[in-house]
């Protein structure tokens, strides 16, 4: 078939073929970036996204425009973007944020979990106390965002979770993760998600509540110990 000049390999088929393709490049491209498959600030080409993703350059400014309105590219001048790199100060508000949304999140969980949402966490806390083991980190992490993935389909409050799933949060633990030099998981994350889950299972809503604030701010700790953030440098009684 020979297009018309200025025409859109991807409208071939109609609009409605078009639309599905955008919609297929934004999720592919979306799933790379969470996945890590790029690195924080790295620069993405209109051409090298084209041969990659297997779709017209029009489609990929589309796509790249949606991106960098939802936070997880920069766009620049010459038909390029990077990858969100974050600074620590924005990566603290982040964290800070999540651990309000995702302790209201808890709260709704010891509200509504099923038997089979309960039975499916503590799966999850067993399998990573299996993971305290020299090489078990990876997969550990993997758990780790299974169980919070867990508590937010146990809570089924889709305004919440649209808010938590907003925050970039993937991307901030991909930027920072290796601040944490220790070759094993830390203990006590699996002890606070215990906690959470012992909540839930007795339907204790603000129990939850706080133990998820708990848990998640010792993220928030974990990094700014490696991490200075700006306040800390101004402020003489830290550092």
């Amino acid at each position: 078939m020979v297009l018309a000049a200025g025409a859109d390999p991807d409208n071939e088929g109609g609009p409605d073929a078009g639309a599905n393709r955008t919609l297929q490049a934004y999720h592919d491209l979306r799933a790379l970036i969470l996945s890590g498959h790029y690195e924080p600030d790295s620069r993405l080409t209109e051409s090298g996204l084209t041969t990659q993703l297997q779709v017209s350059r029009g489609t990929i400014r589309s796509v790249l425009a949606r991106l960098a309105q939802e936070g997880y590219v920069t766009t620049e001048a010459n038909r390029s973007a990077r990858t969100r790199s974050f600074s620590v100060d924005e990566a603290i508000e982040i964290l800070e944020t999540r651990a309000v949304l995702e302790s209201a999140l808890a709260a709704k969980a010891a509200e509504r979990a099923t038997e089979a949402d309960i039975a499916a966490m503590t799966e999850t806390c067993k399998r990573m106390w299996d993971l305290q083991v020299p090489g078990g980190r990876e997969e550990y992490w993997n758990l780790n965002r299974k169980f919070h993935e867990q508590v937010k389909q146990a809570a089924r409050q889709a305004t919440l979770t649209r808010f938590v799933d907003s925050l970039l949060y993937p991307l901030v633990v991909q930027q920072y993760r290796d601040a944490d030099r220790r070759a094993n998981p830390r203990t006590d994350s699996v002890r606070e998600h215990e906690a959470i889950l012992a909540a839930i299972v007795t339907h204790n809503p603000e129990s939850a509540a706080a133990a998820m604030r708990h848990h998640l701010s010792s993220a928030r700790r974990a990094l700014q110990l490696n991490f200075p953030t700006s306040d800390d440098q101004l402020d003489p009684r830290k550092g």
